[in-house]
């Protein structure tokens, strides 16, 4: 799976440590994320796209291997 999250949160000038805290992870989570090194749980992507003011559909993409 891949994502748009850094993307956005730089758009709306929210560091790691900003994001990390308006839905409750570590920065390293969102770290994680952003490199795709984890694969958030439903509830987590819709925390993100909810503070990203985006739907999980422009955030969270399928790759052809997933």
């Amino acid at each position: 799976m891949k994502n748009n999250v850094r993307n956005e949160r730089v758009a709306l000038k929210l560091t790691q440590e900003d994001l990390a805290k308006k839905i409750g992870v570590s920065r390293q989570t969102i770290n994680a994320m952003e490199t795709n090194r984890y694969i958030p749980s439903t509830v987590l992507a819709l925390k993100v796209a909810q503070v990203l003011n985006k739907k999980i559909e422009e955030l969270f993409m399928l790759e052809e291997t997933d």
